[in-house]
C-alpha cells in the first residue's frame, strides 16, 4: 500500500509491475475506485501524470490517500476479480453495476440427452463451464461445440427432426438416430473440451484445415482456422473463477524479523472475492494460533489452503481439521499443494504478501526516526475542532499496524469549560481517553499525535503525567509540517515526501476531517432545535 498526503507524492517504483486490481481509498480508508490493469504500475502512473484529466478523474485525484493491489496472474483475471468486488463495494467513482450482467457460462443441462445452452447464473441443475469475460469469444466457442460434438439446442426434444440434424449439426436423440449411449459419448468429449483439454481438439481442427486447404475449400479452411483461433483464446487458465461448488481459503503465512505476515484470500464457488492482510507478534504455534482465532469469527470453508504445514505430524493436522469441522458441522479439510491449480492459488497469494511488508517498514522507519522505544504499531491522533465558543469538540483516530481501525475511532464534547482554549481542550480529552482506557485495563497507543506545536502537546503530556502513563507522544503542526517532541523546545524537520511523514500527515488529516465533521453535526443539530422552538 501507498500512503499519500497529495497527489504529487505518488512514486510509480512502489506499485508492482504485475497484472491486478488496483485500489483508491480516501483518508478515512474507504475505498473510491477499484480498477482492473494488464500491468498496475503503468495504469495507476497514467492517473498521476501531468496531463490534463477529466473533470471526474481531477475530483478523484483529490481525494486519494491511499493507493493498494491484488495481484492475479493475468489481465481476465483482474477483470473478474474487479468485477466482484466493484459489486460488492459499489466505489463512488466506480460505475454503478447493479443493472449489469454478469459474467456467462456455457451449460450442460442433467436430462437423459443433455443440451447446451448459455447461463449466467450456477445452478446444481446445470453443469457449467467459465465464466467468459469475452461474450464474442463464448458465442464463437459454444457454436463449435454445438458443430463439432453435434449436440442438441432445443429445449424440448420435438417429435420429428429439426434443420440442425439436416445441417449435420445434430445427430437427432429425438427421433432415434442415436442412442443414450452414444450420446454420451458425444457428451463427454465436449465436457473434456470445455474443462480445457483443447490441445487434442485443435489438433484435429489443424488436420481439417490442412485437409480443406490441399482440396482448394479455402471458404472451409478460414472458418476452421477461425475456430482455432477462438479455443486459442479461451486456453488461458483463469485460476480465479473455475467452477467448483464447494468454498475455498487460502492462506500465506511470512515471518518478518519478530512479525509473522499473513495473507488470506477468500474463494467462494470458485470465484476469488478479495484478500485481508494481517501483522502479527511472532511467537511459536502462531500459525495454528491464528487459524482458530480467525474461524471463531469467521466462515469456514470445506477446504483451506495453506502455503506451509502449520503442524508438526499427520495426528496434529486430523486434530486441527476436526476442531474446525465441529465448529463448521461439515468436514473441512487443509492442504499445503504442491503442484496444480491449487499452488497456483497459494502462489497468488504469496505474491500479495510482499506489498505487505511495506507497512512494517514503515513503522520501523518512523521508529527509527523518532527514536521511540515500541514499534508505533497503534497510534493515535487528536484533533481540536471549534468554531465560536458553543462548538468545540475533538476527534481522535485511531490505526493499526498502518491502516484506519475505525471502530476505534472517538468523538468528544468539550465539557469542562466554554470558550476557545485548545490547550485546555487537549488536556481534557487526553485525561478522559486514557483514564478510560486504564480503567478498562485495554490496550494504550504505541504513539499519540497531537494536531498542534509544543503547547498542545505539553497540555497532553500534563494530562498522562497525571495519569502515571509513559506513552510516546508528539505533535505535528501545520504548514512547515514540523514535528513537536514534548521535551524540546526545537522541533524535529525531515524531508516531507518520506513515507513515514506521508504516514503522519494521513493521520493527522484524517482526524481533522473526522473532528470537523462532529462540529458540523454538533452545529446542524443546535440549529434544527432551535428553529423547531422558534
Amino acid at each position: 500500500m501507498i500512503q499519500l498526503s497529495d497527489p504529487s507524492d505518488f512514486k510509480s517504483k512502489n506499485v508492482p509491475i504485475d497484472p491486478g486490481v488496483y485500489l483508491f481509498r480516501d483518508a478515512e480508508g474507504d475505498l473510491l475506485y477499484i480498477g482492473k490493469a494488464k500491468q498496475l504500475r503503468s495504469r495507476v502512473r497514467s492517473y498521476f501524470t501531468s496531463s490534463k484529466k477529466p473533470l471526474k478523474t481531477q475530483h478523484l485525484l483529490s481525494k486519494i490517500k491511499s493507493v493498494d493491489w491484488i495481484i492475479v496472474n493475468n489481465e481476465t483475471e483482474a477483470l473478474l476479480l474487479e468485477n466482484r468486488l466493484v459489486k460488492e463495494n459499489k466505489p463512488k467513482y466506480n460505475i454503478d453495476l447493479k443493472d449489469a450482467k454478469t459474467f456467462a457460462y456455457i451449460s450442460l443441462t442433467k436430462e437423459k440427452f443433455p443440451r447446451l445452452l448459455t447461463s449466467r447464473r450456477i445452478s446444481k441443475k446445470l453443469e457449467s463451464f467459465g465464466p467468459y469475460t469475452d461474450g464474442f469469444t463464448r458465442q464463437d466457442l459454444q457454436r463449435l461445440v454445438v458443430k463439432v460434438f453435434k449436440l442438441r439446442v432445443c429445449k424440448k426434444l420435438p417429435k420429428r427432426a429439426c434443420l440442425n440434424f439436416h445441417i449435420n449439426l445434430c445427430t437427432a436423440p429425438c427421433i432415434g438416430q442415436i442412442n443414450e449411449k452414444q450420446y454420451g459419448i458425444q457428451v463427454g468429449r465436449a465436457r473434456s473440451f470445455l474443462k480445457g483439454n483443447y490441445e487434442k481438439t485443435i489438433k484435429e481442427l489443424r488436420i481439417q484445415m490442412q485437409f480443406a486447404s490441399e482440396q482448394k475449400n479455402f471458404e472451409c479452411a478460414i472458418d476452421l482456422r477461425n475456430q482455432i483461433s477462438s479455443i486459442s483464446l479461451l486456453s488461458q487458465n483463469q485460476i480465479v473463477d473455475k467452477e467448483r461448488f464447494f468454498d475455498q481459503d487460502v492462506m500465506a503465512f511470512k515471518r518478518v524479523d519478530e512479525k509473522l505476515l499473513v495473507v488470506q484470500m477468500s474463494v467462494r464457488k470458485g470465484i476469488l472475492l478479495g484478500k485481508k492482510d494481517f501483522s502479527l507478534d511472532f511467537q511459536l504455534n502462531i500459525e495454528q494460533d491464528f487459524l482458530k482465532a480467525f474461524y471463531s469469527t469467521n466462515k469456514i470453508p470445506y477446504e483451506i489452503l495453506l502455503n506451509q504445514s502449520c503442524w508438526s505430524d499427520r495426528a496434529e493436522k486430523k486434530a486441527l481439521e476436526a476442531f474446525l469441522s465441529l465448529k463448521r458441522l461439515a468436514p473441512v479439510k487443509l492442504f499445503v499443494p504442491r503442484r496444480s491449480e491449487k499452488r497456483n492459488l497459494v502462489e497468488l497469494a504469496e505474491k500479495n504478501l510482499d506489498p505487505s511488508l511495506e507497512n512494517n517498514n514503515l513503522l520501523l522507519d518512523l521508529q527509527t526516526a523518532l527514536n521511540l522505544p515500541l514499534l508505533p504499531r497503534i497510534i493515535e491522533c487528536f484533533d481540536i475542532s471549534n468554531l465560536g465558543q458553543e462548538h468545540v469538540v475533538s476527534g481522535m483516530v485511531r490505526y493499526k499496524d498502518g491502516k484506519p481501525d475505525k471502530s476505534n475511532y472517538r468523538k468528544f464534547r468539550i465539557k469542562t469549560f466554554i470558550g476557545q482554549d485548545d490547550f485546555a481542550a487537549v488536556n481534557e480529552v487526553v485525561s478522559r481517553r486514557y483514564t478510560r482506557l486504564k480503567q478498562v485495563g485495554a490496550i494504550m497507543p504505541d504513539l499519540i499525535v497531537i494536531d498542534g506545536g509544543l503547547g498542545q502537546i505539553k497540555a497532553a503530556k500534563n494530562a498522562l503525567d497525571l495519569l502515571s502513563l509513559d506513552i510516546s507522544i508528539i505533535g505535528l503542526a501545520k504548514g512547515k509540517e514540523e514535528i513537536y517532541l514534548p521535551d524540546s523546545s526545537s522541533p524535529l524537520s525531515f524531508n516531507p515526501n518520506k513515507k513515514m511523514m506521508r504516514l503522519l500527515r494521513q493521520i493527522r488529516d484524517a482526524a481533522h476531517v473526522f473532528a470537523l465533521s462532529y462540529n458540523r453535526k454538533r452545529r446542524q443539530m443546535k440549529l434544527r432545535s432551535e428553529f423547531k422552538a422558534i
